[in-house]
């Protein structure tokens, strides 16, 4: 399903992250960058340590990533140029509009690296707890407020792992997203 949102393509899709096309693709990550398990686990397995190892050296430098906020390394042996980790809510602990935060510091990074594509996974639904509703309302409106802003950014994909998360998103996007089609 396609939206448009202040002239940026929003496709949202099922499918594996670390397979997409995109200039980056946003890790769902923890404030340490440590990527065990998840997205963040799938993300190293496929791109290789030095993902991990480069999170490492971000935080050795910087410190924990605060919730809502992002770190950028590159993206190893992904089809993408960078990984953008966005460290979301756990839900029930930190607020929900952190998510949105994230999303949309996620989406702020890109611009300024420039980037035209953006591949973004149901962050903070995992291990983190998030209802894929909840997710999902604060992803769309975090790419509704930003979109319209971003000039180097096209297409925004919203990659969903797995039939439920899909047909979640897809309900919510639908309500909260302009011109959705097929």
């Amino acid at each position: 399903m396609e939206f448009s949102v202040g002239g940026v393509e929003v496709v949202l899709m099922r499918g594996d992250i670390t397979e997409v096309e995109a200039d980056a693709i946003v890790n769902a990550a923890n404030s340490y960058l440590e990527h065990g398990g998840g997205v963040a686990g799938a993300i190293v397995r496929k791109g290789g340590q030095v993902i991990q190892e480069e999170s490492r050296e971000w935080v050795r430098k910087h410190g924990p990533v605060p919730v809502g906020d992002v770190a950028v390394t590159s993206a190893g042996r992904l089809k993408a140029k960078y990984v953008i980790h966005a460290v979301g809510p756990r839900c029930g602990v930190e607020p929900i509009e952190k998510l949105a935060e994230a999303v949309k510091n996620a989406l702020l990074k890109a611009e300024e690296l420039g980037l035209v594509s953006i591949a973004l996974p149901a962050i903070s639904t995992g291990i983190f707890g998030c209802p894929y509703d909840a997710a999902a309302e604060q992803m769309a409106t975090a790419i509704r407020e930003v979109a319209p802003a971003l000039r180097s950014i096209r297409r925004i994909l919203v990659v969903l792992y797995g039939e439920e998360a899909y047909q979640k998103f897809l309900e919510v996007f639908k309500k909260h997203l302009p011109g959705g089609r097929l």
